[in-house]
């Protein structure tokens, strides 16, 4: 992947940038609301780093780093008109529908940025670290735990009042179709895939294409708008 000018190779710097998104971008809006979730994980994930929670703190920052490039590479593609990943342009495309509630919007950004970024990122970091996709398991299981963690807060903190939440009301049904730790898990294996398939080019980017699609189709049904 090309870096773009505003991404860093460290935690800190992507965690400045995405300070730089949250006092930008205006409250409602889908993208400043995964935003903020996403930051809040990074920060986490940076605390952790410091306080030595990570066996391996190298690898772990790397692929931290690695995974954020992804989100941020897509963000300054829509800033320069220019089309991001499929899997991130439904959350671009209803970022302002007043149809769609936050938690679409967070759940929506998490599903392109695990279902898709985070297998390109294993592959990404593995390359930087000139290691194998199984040297990195337990840092890609540390983070992922704490994503869903924090999915479990997300859902908390954003989720309807009581009385929207009926079991007709859409939203319990597309919250029950998706995931993080099924997501997850195909990742990983979407990872060593990729991984082992890294000398024939075609196929790789075949693959990818197709997992860039099928990533941003469920995205487009998380963000499927409601009525109030």
């Amino acid at each position: 992947m090309a870096q773009s000018e505003h991404l860093s190779t460290s935690v800190d710097g992507v965690i400045a940038r995405m300070r730089v998104l949250d006092a930008e971008l205006p409250e409602r809006d889908g993208v400043g609301v995964f935003n903020r979730v996403y930051l809040a994980v990074t920060e986490e994930v940076d605390r952790r780093l410091d306080a030595g929670e990570f066996a391996d703190r190298r690898a772990a920052s790397a692929l931290d780093v690695r995974f954020a490039e992804r989100y941020l590479a897509a963000v300054d593609a829509v800033e320069r008109d220019r089309r991001p990943p499929a899997c991130w342009r439904p959350l671009f495309q209803f970022r302002r529908h007043p149809g769609v509630r936050p938690l679409q919007f967070a759940l929506a950004g998490i599903n392109a940025h695990i279902g898709h970024d985070l297998a390109l990122a294993v592959v990404d970091t593995c390359r930087t670290l000139r290691c194998e996709p199984a040297d990195l398991e337990d840092e890609f299981e540390r983070v992922g735990d704490l994503l869903v963690s924090l999915e479990e807060r997300i859902r908390e903190d954003l989720m309807p009042g009581p009385d929207v939440l009926q079991i007709a009301d859409p939203i319990t049904h597309l919250l029950g179709s998706w995931s993080l730790e099924r997501a997850r898990d195909a990742t990983w294996a979407a990872a060593r895939a990729l991984w082992a398939l890294r000398r024939c080019e075609d196929v790789v980017e075949e693959f990818t294409e197709r997992l860039d699609a099928a990533v941003g189709f469920a995205g487009r049904m998380l963000l499927t708008p409601l009525a109030d």
